[in-house]
């Protein structure tokens, strides 16, 4: 017969693993594939982000199952909202989105709200660049709109989808130097890219993941970024010049500026954990140096927010996208 001290002794360590495996039970984690939807076509900065931090998980064999991303870009995005909307309590379905969010429900009047899915986190925010081909004789935003400005609705701007981002700033641009494009929708950045290339377009203004393959190769040229200051990145991206090395739009006379946001959703309906799941391991994604590589590479801002504070940043964000849309005349009737 055990003495008393020796039963109680065993007692407790059974009492504390006990506890232990209560306390791994308790913290959600994945039982089946994640599915990352992209609601863009395949190449886009939005795609090439879900599939870096696909490669970044996977790498680090961060999780015990496999995470697969999904184009579902019909309807300009409205398709993949409505299919993350429409999984109520899908804990491994994660969308991976920009100001979209509302820019789509907003231009469409597509049932669907933000808030009808559980934030996550904005991982970074992206830039905007003025991009002409290289065989143009422009080297500068103002020689470009002058040029336009005298042979107003012939040249043609590219850029993703209808009443978006490309074509909100297309509109800025327009209200700012009294130039008219003819502005020319595609499902993806990589083809704006790509007709930017082939001349079919005149200019584009793709974020730079989208063009920088282009930009190394020489085929593009970038007149000016759309910010408020220079992107502080020095290593060189072509033979001669880093992101830094592109001004700004406003430093050409041009005071157009536009940031996007890249922010990662959940389904309505699911736990505090499991989001809280998500947001450790995006945060451990953004701890690694191929993410660094990666955010430096496409000239994006390293931005990590979650929690109340991403749920104000996006209230406020869709408000100033309102008011923009609303002056461009694409917001729905």
């Amino acid at each position: 017969m055990l003495p008393h001290y020796l039963k109680r002794s065993l007692y407790l360590a059974g009492f504390s693993l006990a506890f232990c495996h209560a306390g791994i039970a308790a913290a959600w984690e994945p039982t089946k594939p994640i599915e990352i939807v992209v609601p863009f076509g395949a190449g886009g900065a939005t795609d090439q982000m879900a599939r870096s931090i696909q490669g970044i998980i996977t790498t680090y064999k961060m999780l015990k199952q496999a995470i697969i991303v999904q184009n579902k870009a019909g309807a300009s995005g409205a398709e993949g909202l409505m299919d993350v909307k429409s999984s109520p309590g899908d804990a491994h379905k994660l969308l991976v989105n920009s100001a979209s969010l509302y820019m789509t429900p907003m231009a469409t009047g597509l049932p669907f709200n933000w808030r009808d899915l559980t934030p996550v986190a904005m991982v970074a925010q992206d830039e905007f660049i003025f991009w002409v081909n290289s065989d143009s004789p422009y080297k500068t935003a103002p020689e470009y709109l002058a040029a336009v400005k005298k042979a107003p609705e012939t040249f043609k701007m590219g850029g993703t989808s209808s009443k978006r981002e490309d074509h909100i700033i297309t509109s800025l641009v327009e209200k700012k130097s009294g130039a008219k494009f003819i502005y020319i929708p595609y499902k993806s950045g990589s083809e704006a890219a790509t007709q930017l290339s082939g001349k079919h377009v005149d200019s584009n203004t793709n974020n730079p993941s989208e063009s920088i393959a282009q930009w190394r190769a020489g085929q593009h040229r970038a007149l000016c970024l759309f910010a408020d200051k220079r992107i502080g990145y020095q290593a060189k991206v072509t033979d001669t010049q880093s992101w830094a090395d592109v001004p700004t739009c406003k430093e050409q006379g041009l005071d157009v500026q536009y940031q996007m946001l890249r922010v990662i959703m959940l389904p309505g309906g699911v736990s505090p954990d499991v989001a809280k799941f998500y947001v450790d391991l995006l945060q451990k994604v953004a701890a690694t140096p191929e993410w660094k590589t990666y955010l430096e590479k496409n000239a994006l801002k390293p931005s990590f927010i979650s929690g109340e504070a991403l749920r104000q940043y996006l209230t406020k964000d869709e408000q100033t996208t309102r008011e923009i849309m609303k002056a461009a005349g694409f917001l729905a009737q």
